[in-house]
C-alpha cells in the first residue's frame, strides 16, 4: 500500500488505514478515492497530493 502526502499542509494518506471519517474504507487505492475528495486538514483537492 501506498502513502500520498498534501503538498499544502503535509498531511498523509495511507492507503491501508483509508479516511474513515470520511467514510474511505481501509485498504482504497489513492485512485480510488471519489475525485470531490479533500484533504481533511486544508481541504485541497486530489491534484495537490504526491506520492510518498
Amino acid at each position: 500500500m501506498e502513502k500520498w502526502v498534501c503538498t499544502v499542509c503535509g498531511y498523509v494518506y495511507d492507503e491501508a488505514a483509508g479516511d474513515p471519517e470520511h467514510d474511505i474504507a481501509p485498504g482504497t487505492k489513492f485512485a480510488d478515492i471519489p475525485d470531490d475528495w479533500a484533504c481533511p486538514i486544508c481541504a485541497v483537492g486530489k491534484d495537490q497530493f504526491e506520492k510518498e
